[in-house]
């Protein structure tokens, strides 16, 4: 089974609903505790990153992702749930995020011309290797929705890169944890071959 992280900020019928057209058994978890019982686990997330935060702490789900992050079973981040899993972010003052990668949540900076919040189709390139890449092409296409984004410490954590305003990072990968700045599960055909990798690592 693969358990949607539920701590009030997502869309999580959309996921889970593009989970279940690729072939996963996917419900929402309101239960840390039962996070570790999980095959695989997503962490979505829409709005601001301090409430998401503070929700995620509030709950009990900070120590339990962290914990299922280390288990080495397949974590999935998706938009804020991305930004998330590093350090810290810069949205609306400086806030502590889940640590799990080292790197800091920029916000696009403004100039002329340049649309923010990033929102539409981008294509992506692969910047290194994942085992969850193999159905992404350089060049292909996903759906964005977001005024941040995250820059990691370490470069050989991005697994694509894309462009608004210059290079930002696109998905992470790393092991077990794979995160995506786009929505997959808005992505049409390339978000659905992407879930369905992630549900054939479960």
């Amino acid at each position: 089974m693969i358990e949607i992280i539920d701590y009030g900020m997502g869309n999580l019928r959309s996921v889970q609903k593009a989970l279940e057209r690729v072939g996963g058994q996917a419900e929402f978890c309101t239960d840390p505790n039962r996070l570790a019982s999980a095959d695989a686990a997503v962490l979505p997330g829409v709005g601001a990153f301090k409430d998401a935060a503070d929700e995620l702490r509030r709950t009990g789900f900070d120590a339990a992702v962290r914990d299922f992050a280390a288990s080495g079973k397949p974590l999935l981040g998706i938009c804020l749930g991305l930004q998330l899993l590093f350090e810290e972010s810069d949205e609306d003052g400086v806030h502590e995020g889940l640590g799990l990668f080292a790197g800091r949540v920029e916000r696009f900076a403004s100039a002329p011309g340049l649309k923010i919040p990033h929102m539409g189709w981008n294509t992506v390139r692969r910047q290194n290797g994942h085992p969850l890449l193999e159905a992404v092409p350089d060049g292909e296409s996903f759906y964005f929705v977001h005024t941040y984004f995250v820059r990691p410490a370490d470069e050989s954590l991005v697994a694509l890169s894309s462009d608004h305003g210059g290079r930002f990072c696109a998905a992470v990968g790393r092991d077990n944890v794979f995160a995506t700045q786009f929505h997959p599960e808005k992505s049409q055909r390339a978000g659905l071959r992407l879930l369905e990798r992630f549900v054939a690592s479960a």
